[in-house]
């Protein structure tokens, strides 16, 4: 875990570990797209615009999103609401509004949508990879405590180490996974929320109790990576799958079936949201939502899948979009 990478000297601002994958994944994504486009748009300029109206799109929709969530606590100052600096993005929004404003950007432009759209699932897809392991040196989106030979600790105060030290009636725990004794907490607020002594501020005693002792954090799921792996795999997946479209369509048989334009930003619901429904049951930091075993993750996922059957027979229906320079490369 590495959520501040280094200092910069005199000015002492700090990069984060979460904001420089973003970066990285962004430019990777804008490359991606603009490689894959090379043959469709009049104008490679246009798919870095969209990326940037996307990117400051994608921010704002994962702060909302998580703003939304977690209303209780930023309902005493409105203004923290606007302190993206202090964390506090659910990627999942950032995504939903992201693909919206690309969408009306390209209806504004006049541009292939349906091929735009295939081209972007791709490109999401690699962001993806690059996000989740920004997420992984933060430390958030933690999985649940397991014996696994891969599983990883995260360190004292970590998001994985407050949680397995406190109960957590919003995912039905009444009881701390890990029993740590009070003199580990330097007080209690009025809501009964306990907070961790800095780890200076330890004895060495307990610096080596909690670092390789009985009190160091249990060993999880690396969720964050799972998710990683997955999307670098939906990545080729979809690219393949783009490919077979573009095939289908230049061939003498362009209604193919499951070979419309289209289809793979819709085959990019289907898979993405089946693969995060059930990585979701093996985190342990979203609260449940319904019935007490679904995430509010889980519950949009599944609407993603629906839109994503929907679409893929819409498309199925649909005649190709045109192109706007020439056939495929």
């Amino acid at each position: 875990m590495h959520p501040e990478l280094f200092e910069i000297p005199l000015i002492h601002l700090t990069v984060k570990s979460y904001g420089l994958m973003m970066v990285i994944g962004f430019l990777a994504t804008v490359w991606l797209i603009r490689y894959l486009s090379r043959d469709i748009t009049p104008d490679p300029q246009l798919i870095t615009n969209a990326a940037l109206y996307s990117l400051i799109g994608g921010v704002a929709g994962a702060r909302l999103f998580y703003v939304v969530h977690y209303f209780g606590d930023f309902r005493d100052n409105l203004s923290s609401v606007f302190a993206i600096w202090k964390g506090g993005l659910e990627l999942l929004g950032g995504v939903i509004l992201a693909i919206v404003i690309i969408f009306f950007y390209l209806l504004y432009h006049k541009l292939p949508v349906r091929r735009y759209l295939d081209i972007l699932a791709i490109g999401l897809m690699l962001a993806l990879v690059f996000g989740r392991i920004g997420c992984f040196l933060n430390g958030c989106c933690f999985g649940k405590p397991t014996n696994l030979p891969w599983a990883v600790r995260f360190p004292y105060n970590s998001f994985a180490y407050r949680s397995q030290i406190s109960p957590n009636m919003a995912r039905n725990r009444p009881q701390p996974q890990l029993q740590l004794p009070p003199e580990y907490f330097s007080y209690t607020d009025k809501d009964g929320e306990r907070y961790l002594k800095p780890y200076q501020d330890l004895t060495a005693e307990q610096k080596t109790e909690v670092t390789t002792g009985k009190y160091r954090c249990l060993p999880i799921h690396p969720t964050q990576l799972y998710e990683s792996a997955g999307a670098a795999v939906l990545c080729l997946f979809l690219y393949l799958f783009w490919r077979r479209v573009r095939n289908a369509e230049f061939s003498d048989n362009p209604n193919r079936f499951l070979a419309k334009s289209g289809q793979t930003f819709s085959l990019m619901f289907i898979l993405y949201a089946t693969t995060r429904f059930f990585i979701e049951f093996l985190r342990d930091d979203n609260p449940f939502e319904f019935a007490w075993w679904l995430t509010i993750s889980q519950i949009i996922t599944v609407l993603m899948l629906v839109f994503g059957a929907v679409l893929m027979a819409v498309f199925q229906r649909m005649a190709p979009d045109k192109i706007s320079v020439g056939g495929p490369k």
